[in-house]
């Protein structure tokens, strides 16, 4: 079973995710914050991280440079509903060591499970 990390601040909108690759079998695991992120992936040791961008306390992008110092080939599926800095997440994960790809939310459950299945694939 595939090992899915995700992390959004928005209680909802993770435990959500999380039920839905459950749903779809992978074994996911859910926090709420960068650090609890980080500190779970230690031991859970996720085969991709689904993570938001816009957290409080560390962001993703800061999250997704420490997993790289300890899980450099975890992919990442990033997340963000900020249309406005998009450009911005585009540059800055261009230039993490990880594979990535971006999806905006609100996304359909159908189209996370095909992002989330190819990334796993090639992992």
């Amino acid at each position: 079973m595939k090992r899915i990390l995700v992390v959004d601040d928005e209680r909802l909108t993770a435990d959500t995710l999380g039920i839905i690759l459950r749903k779809h079998g992978f074994d996911a695991k859910v926090s709420y914050s960068a650090d609890d992120a980080l500190n779970c992936a230690r031991t859970f040791d996720p085969q991709l991280l689904l993570c938001d961008i816009s957290m409080p306390g560390r962001d993703g992008i800061s999250l997704m440079q420490a997993l790289a110092d300890e899980r450099p080939t975890c992919p990442v599926l990033v997340l963000t509903g900020y249309y406005s800095n998009l450009r911005s997440v585009r540059e800055q994960i261009a230039r993490m060591p990880q594979r990535t790809h971006i999806l905006t939310k609100p996304c359909r459950p159908e189209e996370l499970l095909r992002e989330a299945g190819a990334m796993l694939a090639i992992a």
